[in-house]
């Protein structure tokens, strides 16, 4: 696994982590537990209400980004609708570095993650009264990784708390106060070749300390994702998402089965003798015993699964939903971004794939989405400059759509909304979107980033979790609800088949690195001549 924690707060998932309270334990939270007449906890109550989150989701294109422009983007979507810097900062990113780097190790992607760091922090410094900067110099985290001294909590606004990668696809996120960040988490799931990380999923879990004691945390879940490519491959994209669903599990499943049913948990159990009394009591009895371990297993796998019961959700990535399920022909029309034009783009959103098989429950299953209004975010065909001024000094990049490919909203941002016995609270919580937009194209891509804005409530994860009656008292919509009932089983040999798929990924990381890179062929060119010298040495002896 490819991993990178800037602070010391990420600790393995294990089956006494996961049992340390009711909340965690299970999917559900008992009855007793003790609520106030709206029906939150006495917890809730003294919480502030919500936590500022801004979600981006960008295809790097496997380039450097140029951090002043980027700085600029990452301003705008501060600003918009917000007179506030987001609490927490999360980018999930796609084709971040070239599969060399992206496949060997995360120690290749520092000088990749190290621009967004400084990206974030130049934007929030911008941010500041009047717009000044502060005199000091941006240190990026290449250096301060690297140097004799930690980073000073005074010159960066925000720290890079965690960044994780599998394959192409990473994550990174940020957080204004990094002490209120605990149990960090992580999860990885590849469905690209042989299930490698050329396509893939990303997820980071983490409790948030409300205030900062502790005792009051609200959990989140962020899933950055690359789905497949290419008009016709819809299914492929729907069985990419059951793919997360299945393999990103924040836990080993096979550790956790074999914790809860034992050393004789794979053994048939006798079998009573029939005609009996007593037979017929023990058959009762044990098949109640399994009944009760089946319901156990469960709820173990629903709580390291992307949809634990306790925890917000958030979904961000190329998700590569498109418009039609084949290339365009020659002739064919394309979205305008002319609000005159009878080919306006919000006459095509009917046709976005993702919102319909969404709505159809055939992926995404349980999300909601923000009003898309905005255009098509791929692809784009970047045009020569119009004049010869820096990348950060172009007010507008020129650009066409591709020709070979139909303009689509493939990058996007979902959530997971708030369960329904969270929603009919007397204080009526609800996740507050402050902005769904698109930002400018960047030389460097053909993709425009995404982002959402929003306010989330912050809930004690027992308030999230259903309550113990849900499952036998709740109506067909609510049983819809991810939190109560999975809608695709976690795949036990998750972990199994993820550690096989990261030594292809390290052979064809080391083959790409030696074929295509400075460094691969020094190192050719090494050999080669150590052949030489040893050859020559043999001959003349």
């Amino acid at each position: 696994m490819s991993t990178w924690t800037l602070l010391d707060v990420e600790q393995p998932l294990s089956l006494a982590s996961t049992n340390s309270s009711p909340s965690t334990r299970v999917g559900f939270v008992s009855d007793d537990n003790p609520r106030n007449v709206d029906g939150s906890t006495k917890e809730a109550a003294m919480a502030p209400s919500t936590l500022g989150l801004l979600m981006l989701t960008f295809n790097c294109a496997k380039k450097l980004v140029n951090v002043d422009v980027l700085a600029n983007h990452v301003h705008t979507a501060f600003t918009n609708n917000a007179t506030t810097l987001p609490d927490v900062v999360v980018f999930a990113l796609q084709e971040v570095a070239p599969l060399s780097s992206a496949f060997i190790s995360s120690r290749y992607l520092e000088e990749y993650f190290a621009r967004f760091d400084d990206a974030v922090n130049l934007a929030a410094r911008q941010y500041e009264p009047n717009g000044t900067p502060r005199e000091e110099p941006l240190v990026s985290v290449a250096q301060t990784v690297s140097g004799p001294e930690p980073p000073s909590p005074q010159r960066r606004l925000y720290t890079l708390v965690a960044a994780h990668n599998v394959g192409y696809t990473a994550i990174l996120l940020f957080a204004r106060d990094p002490d209120r960040i605990r149990n960090l988490k992580h999860a990885e799931v590849g469905f690209g070749t042989a299930e490698m990380g050329n396509k893939g999923a990303v997820g980071i879990r983490a409790l948030y300390d409300v205030d900062g004691t502790g005792t009051r945390c609200t959990e989140l879940t962020f899933v950055a994702a690359h789905l497949a490519a290419m008009e016709w491959n819809l299914a492929r994209r729907n069985a990419n998402w059951a793919a997360i669903v299945r393999g990103l599990t924040f836990g080993d499943p096979e550790v956790i089965l074999n914790d809860l049913r034992g050393p004789e948990g794979a053994r048939e159990p006798a079998q009573p003798a029939e005609n009996s009394d007593q037979g017929t009591e023990g058959h009762r009895l044990l098949h109640d015993v399994h009944d009760e371990q089946h319901v156990q297993v469960q709820r173990a796998m629903h709580d390291i699964s992307v949809f634990k019961p306790s925890s917000h959700l958030f979904v961000a990535g190329d998700l590569n939903y498109r418009i039609s399920t084949s290339s365009p022909p020659p002739d064919a029309v394309f979205p305008s971004l002319d609000p005159s034009s009878p080919n306006y783009y919000p006459a095509f959103l009917p046709l976005d794939q993702l919102t319909r098989e969404r709505r159809a429950g055939r992926t995404m299953h349980g999300l909601s989405e923000h009003q898309v209004s905005f255009p098509p975010t791929y692809k784009y065909d970047v045009q020569p400059k119009l004049s010869a001024v820096p990348d950060q000094d172009e007010t507008e990049v020129p650009w066409k759509f591709a020709k070979h490919r139909y303009p689509s909203w493939t990058d996007r941002v979902l959530y997971l909304d708030l369960p329904p016995w969270v929603k009919s609270r007397g204080d009526h919580p609800s996740m507050n979107v402050i902005a769904y937009d698109a930002l400018p194209l960047l030389r460097s891509s053909d993709h425009r980033p995404v982002y959402l804005r929003v306010e989330v409530p912050l809930i004690p994860p027992h308030d999230l979790s259903p309550p113990a009656s849900t499952e036998h008292t709740a109506d067909g919509e609510t049983l819809k609800d991810p939190r109560v009932r999975l809608p695709i089983e976690v795949d036990p040999e998750a972990w199994s088949r993820r550690r096989v798929a990261r030594q292809w990924e390290l052979a064809v990381g080391w083959g790409a690195f030696l074929g295509s890179t400075k460094e691969g062929a020094w190192i050719w060119a090494t050999l080669l001549a150590g052949g030489v010298a040893a050859w020559w040495l043999y001959k003349t002896w």
